[in-house]
C-alpha cells in the first residue's frame, strides 16, 4: 500500500457535519483527522493553507500531511492531528448556564479573533496562497432570485421575503465595509470543548471559510436564537471588545446571515440544518419581517 492507502485503510467516518467526507484515523503513532476532498478537489491548497495560518491564532490542528493535487485518482487530502474534547453540540445538551456562559464567552474571543484578520476583498479563497476570487453572485437580491424556485414558496411568501432582503441591503450598505477572515459554519457542531473545564479545544471544518464580512460568523451562531445564555455571552464579549462594528449589531448579523440561509433552506430536506433554514425562511416570508419571531438577545444596547 502506498501512504494514503495505508491512512485510508484505518478510516471511521466521523459524525457531525454532512459531508460524509471526514474521518478518523490513525497515523504515524497518534490519533488524527482524514478530510478527503472527493467533490471539491481544489479546496484542499486552501484548507492546509489557511489551518498553517491561523494556527497559534485560533485553536485548529497542527497539519500532519496534505495532498493538494490529485495523484494515481486518488482524492486531494488533508490530514490533521485529532483535537482533544467534545463537540459542542454535545455539550450544551446537558450543561448548566455557567457553563454555557464560559463557553459563550470564549466564542465571543475567537470572533474577535478572526474579525481581527484582514484582508482585502471579498470572495473566495483559491490556492495554497489564498488569492481572493470573487463569488460573483452579484447582490442579495439576485442570490434569492437564483434560488427562490428551490425555495418552494407561495407568491405572498416571495413578497415578503424580498422585503426582508430589501432590508437587509440596507443595513448591509450602512455597515462596516471591511473584510476580514470568515470560518462561516461557526456553530456548536464545528466547536470542540473540553466538558471538564467548559474550555474550547478547538475550531474546525474550514471548507467555506473565505473573506467576508465581521458580521457573517456572528449572524451564523444568532441563526436559530437557540441558546440566549451563550449568545448573550458572545455578544458581550464582541460588544466590549472595541471593534467598531455599529449600532443595530445582531439585525447587521442577522442581515449577513441571509446569504447563507437562503442557500440551506433552498436544499430542504438534505440534513436537519438545511431544514431548520427553511422553516425560518418561511417565517421572514410569512411576516416580512428579518427577526421572525427570534427572541432578540438579551444584552445591553
Amino acid at each position: 500500500m502506498d501512504g494514503f492507502e495505508a491512512i485510508a485503510a484505518s478510516a471511521v467516518p466521523l459524525t457531525g457535519g454532512y459531508g460524509g467526507e471526514t474521518f478518523a484515523v490513525s497515523a504515524a503513532g497518534e490519533e488524527a483527522v482524514l478530510k478527503l476532498y472527493a467533490k471539491r478537489p481544489g479546496r484542499a491548497a486552501v484548507d492546509a493553507a489557511l489551518l498553517r495560518l491561523v494556527r497559534g491564532l485560533l485553536p485548529v490542528p497542527r497539519v500532519l500531511d496534505a495532498q493538494v493535487d490529485q495523484v494515481d485518482g486518488n482524492p486531494t487530502f488533508v490530514l490533521t492531528e485529532r483535537l482533544p474534547g467534545v463537540n459542542l453540540e454535545t455539550f450544551l445538551a446537558d450543561a448548566d448556564d455557567q457553563q454555557r456562559e464560559r463557553v459563550g464567552e470564549q466564542l465571543g474571543e475567537l470572533l474577535v479573533r478572526l474579525s481581527g484578520m484582514p484582508f482585502l476583498a471579498f470572495g473566495d479563497f483559491v490556492g495554497s496562497e489564498l488569492a481572493i476570487e470573487s463569488f460573483g453572485a452579484g447582490g442579495l437580491d439576485q442570490w434569492l432570485n437564483k434560488h427562490v424556485d428551490d425555495l418552494g414558496l407561495t407568491r405572498d411568501q416571495v413578497s415578503g421575503l424580498r422585503a426582508v432582503v430589501d432590508h437587509a441591503e440596507d443595513l448591509s450598505d450602512s455597515g462596516v465595509d471591511r473584510f476580514c477572515l470568515v470560518h462561516s459554519d461557526f456553530n456548536p457542531k464545528n466547536l470542540l470543548v473540553d466538558p471538564a473545564t467548559a474550555t474550547i479545544t478547538g475550531l474546525i471544518d474550514w471548507e467555506f471559510a473565505h473573506s467576508g464580512t465581521p458580521y457573517g460568523d456572528l449572524g451564523n451562531l444568532l441563526r436559530f436564537g437557540a441558546d440566549p445564555v451563550l449568545e448573550r455571552a458572545a455578544l458581550r464579549v464582541v460588544r466590549e471588545s472595541g471593534l467598531d462594528l455599529g449600532d443595530r449589531l445582531v439585525e447587521r448579523c442577522r442581515a449577513a446571515d441571509l446569504w447563507a440561509l437562503i442557500d440551506l433552506a433552498a436544499r430542504t430536506g438534505q440534513n436537519p440544518v438545511a431544514t431548520a433554514a427553511h422553516g425560518l425562511i418561511t417565517r421572514m416570508g410569512d411576516t416580512g419581517d428579518l427577526a421572525a419571531g427570534r427572541a432578540e438577545p438579551d444584552v445591553v444596547h
